[in-house]
């Protein structure tokens, strides 16, 4: 089950908040010209856009293009990568060849460099289910590569990444952040291979802000010590049924609007 657009932008303005990523592909319109009167119908802008796509495979860039040219359109600032592993989900993770992570390292560059004619910063996002999620994969990626990194919280704490600890490491490294609160006991059995990464969401694996197990507080302080001025994009993960009470995403968004407000009040 997914939430409309339009529910979603309006709880979004509800809250005070003034800006979004695209979100899922297809959710929003891909016509600039639609899509910017869509976002200024909920007093919103375009902070950037997530794209999981195969980067072990050279054709990826035409599609990372295209979407570049979309988010510089409406005045976005970031595009946010993944290195997808071309399968559906985030369940199954085949390994890559050296030759393939070359591939995915010479074609994150590329993209990088079609993006930055757009005037737009390319992040790598480590994300559960990719080719970049365990702590071993950020490190090597960080070896072989220039570009920054987006910093989840909760897809770094489920991969095995202490995402606190990788800030301290690689400050200079930090070019987007994305904050979530994950369940450890949960994140516990994904890393394991006990629990699927789809059932664990269904069963509650991401919480508010400061209901859980990652020390976002941390996280917010060392990178504003650190000179981090981007955004801090709250994504709230949940899987909706037919009997979940319509305002949980909401409500849940709230609270984590709450917490960073207190943090962020605290600097």
């Amino acid at each position: 089950m997914m939430l409309d657009r339009d529910t979603v932008l309006s709880e979004m303005a509800d809250l005070g908040l003034t800006a979004t990523e695209l979100g899922p592909p297809e959710y929003l319109p891909t016509d600039p010209t639609k899509l910017r009167a869509l976002l200024s119908t909920y007093n919103l802008t375009l902070v950037g856009g997530f794209l999981a796509v195969p980067l072990h495979d050279e054709s990826s860039v035409a599609e990372a293009e295209r979407t570049a040219k979309l988010l510089a359109a409406c005045g976005a600032e970031v595009l946010v990568l993944a290195a997808a592993t071309g399968l559906d989900g985030y369940d199954d993770r085949p390994p890559l060849t050296d030759e393939q992570w070359n591939t995915l390292i010479s074609t994150a560059a590329k993209i990088r460099d079609i993006a930055a004619e757009q005037d737009l910063q390319t992040v790598l996002h480590p994300h559960v289910g990719t080719h970049v999620e365990t702590e071993a994969e950020v490190e090597r990626f960080i070896r072989d590569s220039d570009l920054p990194l987006c910093l989840d919280t909760g897809h770094l704490m489920i991969g095995g990444t202490d995402p606190v600890a990788l800030a301290e490491r690689y400050p200079q490294r930090i070019g987007h952040l994305h904050l979530k609160d994950v369940r450890a006991d949960l994140a516990d059995k994904v890393r394991a291979g006990e629990l699927g990464y789809t059932e664990a969401v269904g069963q509650g694996m991401y919480v508010p802000l400061g209901q859980g197990d990652v020390d976002i507080e941390a996280v917010v302080r060392f990178v504003h010590q650190a000179g981090y001025d981007g955004w801090y994009v709250l994504e709230q993960d949940t899987a909706l049924s037919e009997q979940s009470p319509v305002d949980t995403p909401k409500l849940d968004t709230a609270g984590s609007l709450r917490y960073l407000n207190q943090i962020i009040g605290g600097l």
